[in-house]
């Protein structure tokens, strides 16, 4: 398993996110984690990356102890886009060596063509580029350390049509050049696009998960509502 959630139980503000008796993220093949707004998505996610450690229970990633996991290296392995386009201070090509100090003026023209990016932005203050460019900036940026997982949380949700489809294509060549793709989503028509596997989240508890043709199929009453409201 890529992910397994044991016990797991997460407290914020006098507020339960998560409550997780067990559940998995099998890693075979791109999966969405949908659900109601504020049902513990992106907390889910987190936990993934390490950027959120939990009250209680056992995060693993592929068998080992988050607890026990190097957090800098665990994040090198398992990177995060974040729905904001962050632009870090300096230039496109300071950002990206945010992630790879060593990278030089070869590599960066690489990671800016990797994502669709011209070279000639390497030297352009990164808060001058638009949404869409900053977004896949930050999806080259996640890309710099040659990641096994890349964890996108509803990364097209502030973009427009076009570059919501931009990022789609990038990830499903990057998933298939090997990378395993984990998306946090709320959107029904893009779940039946990136996603092979599903998680779903509902008021804090992992309420199905599996092939995303078989819970379509046979989702239980709780999914079956959530799927009918055509909003994630």
């Amino acid at each position: 398993m890529l992910f397994s959630f044991e016990g797991v139980v997460v407290d914020r503000a006098g507020r339960r996110v998560l409550d997780i008796d067990h559940a998995v993220i099998a890693g075979a093949g791109p999966t969405a984690i949908v659900g109601p707004s504020g049902s513990g998505k992106s907390t889910l996610l987190r936990l993934c990356n390490g950027l959120e450690a939990p009250s209680a229970g056992v995060v693993r990633y592929l068998g080992t102890d988050l607890v026990d996991a190097d957090p800098l290296a665990h994040r090198r392995e398992v990177a995060m886009v974040f729905q904001q386009p962050i632009a870090l201070a300096g230039t496109v090509g300071d950002n990206l060596r945010e992630a790879d100090t060593d990278l030089g003026d070869d590599a960066i023209v690489e990671a800016l063509h990797r994502v669709g990016l011209s070279s000639e932005i390497a030297g352009r203050p990164a808060d001058e580029l638009s949404g869409g460019e900053l977004q896949r900036l930050g999806l080259a940026r996640s890309l710099a350390t040659g990641p096994h997982v890349l964890l996108l949380d509803e990364v097209t949700s502030a973009l427009d049509r076009t570059n919501a489809a931009r990022i789609e294509r990038l990830v499903g060549g990057f998933v298939a050049q090997g990378i395993v793709a984990v998306w946090v989503t709320h959107d029904l028509e893009q779940l039946r696009r990136v996603a092979q596997q599903v998680v779903v989240v509902i008021d804090g508890r992992v309420v199905q998960s599996g092939g995303l043709a078989d819970v379509v199929a046979d989702p239980n009453p709780a999914v079956a509502g959530f799927l009918l409201g055509g909003t994630a």
